[in-house]
């Protein structure tokens, strides 16, 4: 018997293709198609398979109601592929994701239904109560303040000034990704999901979703960091 629930939010994957399957099946076995599935991003770079991720995520969508956020390593691929800005992405463990796609700087042989994956991922996602982004967003405006800034909108995938601010403006509760905490970040206005999957260090090495609203935490011990 599946249980009921509304949204299930699934932190920074990093190329951790092992470990991403573990925990679909997990959650499909658990919820079935019920839920929307908000992924937050960052699915490339430093694991071992992104491209397998991604494969495996375009599959899910298929049964699946999906919405994917865009992370910073998403927006470098993008970069990478669409204006030969190679450098950065290749510093933040684009190599990587390269080697995955039998490809090299300057010859990415990326296929369309991948391009189209990664270019058609969305900034954010907002629902009545909660408001799905990458990094976070500025701390001292409000949702909508942010959402009215480009200059703020811009730094949704980077953010992280939020991290240690003691208040918020924020009219709801935010869901993000991209900063590693080795416990899922849950305070008044934020739920932080991103433990570092990727790293193989003492207290990361998860991969972690967020069962809404219930704020049910249901973790994958990383099977490839």
């Amino acid at each position: 018997m599946s249980v009921q629930t509304d949204i299930i939010a699934i932190g920074d994957i990093h190329g951790c293709n092992t470990t991403c399957r573990s925990l679909l099946r997990q959650l499909d076995e658990q919820f079935n198609s019920e839920p929307t599935y908000v992924f937050l991003g960052d699915y490339t770079d430093r694991g071992p398979d992104s491209k397998d991720v991604v494969d495996q995520l375009l599959e899910f969508d298929e049964e699946h109601e999906c919405v994917f956020i865009r992370g910073n390593h998403d927006q470098m691929l993008l970069d990478a592929y669409e204006k030969g800005e190679w450098e950065l992405w290749i510093a933040n463990g684009g190599n990587t994701t390269l080697r995955n796609y039998d490809s090299s700087p300057g010859n990415f042989d990326l296929p369309e239904e991948h391009y189209q994956f990664y270019s058609e991922t969305e900034l954010y996602f907002e629902t009545d109560d909660y408001f799905f982004v990458h990094a976070g967003m500025n701390p001292s405006l409000s949702i909508n303040e942010n959402l009215e800034r480009e200059e703020e909108r811009l730094d949704f995938i980077w953010q992280r000034g939020h991290i240690h601010s003691p208040k918020t403006k924020w009219e709801k509760t935010v869901i993000f990704g991209h900063t590693p905490v080795e416990e899922p970040i849950v305070r008044e206005t934020m739920i932080g999901i991103d433990t570092g999957c990727v790293y193989d260090r003492p207290g990361l090495g998860k991969l972690t979703a967020v069962v809404l609203p219930e704020k049910k935490f249901i973790q994958q011990k990383s099977l490839d960091a």
